[in-house]
């Protein structure tokens, strides 16, 4: 997975998972007067805390985190991955909450309740773990704050002089990347030989053609968007074909109808529709 897509609401997302893991570990009941020695119980040791809070929030936070991702997030019952992992978070932070307010369940019902014992510090933690995790999940869409990336974009590299070769490598403004043209040679690039009405090009036949008219006044570009951002088929479909993640370089090949036609890292082209905000190389 490209840390690049992470944004940082899913770094709140990971910290309060660990938090919540962490806590596990701590005591799940607090009764006054028992010898500091006394082993109690952590929420290892409770089936409905374990698999009502702990697992809950460490799998809801783990689907959140992997659907940011994937390209295309695949659908649980119905749900998107991502939707699913937020309805965990906040069911373990429902869960936390009732585990606080009751942490010896029916028991404390049972004779006299004085004695009852109270949310130890396993509980407490946790609560605050499922509270930040679920608000996190359910606020990063929202939030633009939240939706920056969670690595910055790295800079782009200088100009090089000209005649000089740019580094190897795809993923940064100066890399060649042939594909994005078929791996054809352009037309008017140094060396290459030239086409019907250009300098030095000829028909078939050798006789000078008719000059050609000019093309859109369009240069391929790399670019870099701010938030993630959908990226569509060039045939109109509503449907996204793969998601644009802040922190790496894109190339855009052409200017469409719908939109900026960009190409990503694998290869595929789709119409960047929203182009606000974006950074050029």
């Amino acid at each position: 997975m490209n840390i690049r897509s992470l944004t940082r609401g899913d770094g709140v997302v990971i910290g309060a998972a660990v938090l919540l893991f962490v806590a596990s570990f701590f005591d799940l009941y607090s009764i006054d007067g028992i010898p500091d020695s006394y082993d109690l119980p952590n929420l290892w040791n409770s089936g409905p805390v374990l698999f009502g809070v702990v697992l809950a929030g460490i799998i809801g936070a783990a689907l959140v985190v992997v659907s940011r991702g994937l390209p295309q997030a695949p659908k649980v019952v119905g749900l998107e991955l991502r939707q699913f992992g937020v309805a965990f978070t906040v069911f373990a932070a429902w869960s936390a909450l009732g585990n606080i307010f009751d942490p010896s369940g029916g028991y404390d019902n049972v004779g006299d309740s004085s004695n009852a014992p109270d949310a130890g510090a396993g509980l407490i933690l946790a609560l605050i773990a499922t509270l930040v995790l679920a608000g996190a999940a359910v606020a990063t869409p929202l939030v633009p704050a939240l939706q920056a990336g969670l690595v910055p974009a790295p800079k782009p590299q200088a100009p090089q002089p000209y005649g000089a070769q740019p580094p190897a490598g795809y993923g940064y403004p100066g890399a060649p990347q042939p594909s994005a043209f078929g791996g054809q040679p352009q037309p008017g690039q140094p060396g290459q030989p030239g086409q019907p009405g250009q300098p030095g090009g000829q028909p078939f036949g050798g006789q000078p053609g008719p000059a050609q008219p000019a093309a859109a006044d369009f240069s391929p570009f790399w670019f870099a968007v701010p938030v993630p951002r959908p990226l569509y088929a060039e045939d109109g479909a509503p449907t996204p074909i793969a998601e644009l993640a802040p922190g790496t370089w894109y190339l855009a090949v052409e200017q469409g109808a719908q939109g900026l036609v960009a190409q990503t890292q694998d290869g595929r082209r789709g119409v960047l529709r929203d182009t606000s905000g974006i950074q050029r190389g």
